[in-house]
């Protein structure tokens, strides 16, 4: 699941190009990282925005494209949010990886700890209740927050929010590795959305995500044994 190369190194994504700014480089970093996660994201995606489109059935034409629309900028905004989040803080790590040589040397064994971390999360209870939330659509949640109809503009906006903050919790682990392992990586991105895709629509979601959780401890362990010598 995890590249040598991603393993190895941080993605120079983190860092402005020759001659640009910080600013430009945050702004191609949100670029590149929201096309990224609407290429991973959109085969889980469909079948929540199908649900909801199933909840408001008596809605056709313009009226409905509204509301699909409506959910999928609220799910797809907080996605960018969260880019917008990270990239400071990627920033920052690499900076002082570039200026610290034993901050540097220290990458790899973080990266494999991280790693480890984010298999044991996949195998936590806290990642059933997401992962059920996010398989369910969460249309029948929605329903019972609110009392207003849920072809309401607001409400179809508060719902793509509600669930991207659900997809975005359920696959923290699985984003994390994809951002430490090399988020330029094209094997680990293809890796991620394969195992946020099966674990959300395969049949037996949960013992995937479990499988997927004991792939990165293992992972993991081998990393931090390479990094030790061992391997």
């Amino acid at each position: 699941m995890i590249t040598g190369a991603g393993a190895a190194t941080m993605s120079t994504a983190w860092m402005p190009l020759c001659g640009q700014s910080w600013f430009g480089a945050a702004a191609a970093f949100v670029g590149m990282w929201t096309v990224m996660m609407v290429a991973m994201m959109l085969p889980s995606l469909l079948p929540m925005l199908w649900r909801y489109r199933r909840s408001v059935a008596r809605r056709r034409g313009l009226r409905l494209a509204l509301l699909l629309a409506l959910v999928g900028g609220g799910y797809l905004l907080v996605w960018v949010l969260l880019g917008v989040a990270v990239f400071p803080l990627g920033a920052a790590i690499m900076t002082g990886t570039m200026r610290h040589p034993a901050l540097a040397r220290a990458v790899p064994a973080v990266i494999a700890s991280i790693v480890l971390a984010c298999g044991a999360l996949q195998l936590s209870d806290w990642k059933a209740r997401h992962l059920a939330r996010c398989r369910e659509g969460g249309c029948q949640q929605a329903s019972r927050r609110s009392h207003a109809s849920p072809d309401d503009p607001l409400r179809a906006w508060l719902h793509g929010l509600r669930l991207g903050l659900d997809c975005a919790q359920c696959c923290a682990g699985l984003t994390v590795v994809l951002l430490v392992t090399g988020i330029m990586d094209l094997p680990a991105m293809l890796a991620v959305t394969a195992a946020v895709t099966l674990e959300r629509l395969a049949p037996a979601g949960e013992r995937v995500a479990r499988a997927i959780g004991l792939i990165l401890v293992g992972d993991g362990l081998f990393l931090l044994a390479r990094v030790g010598g061992l391997g």
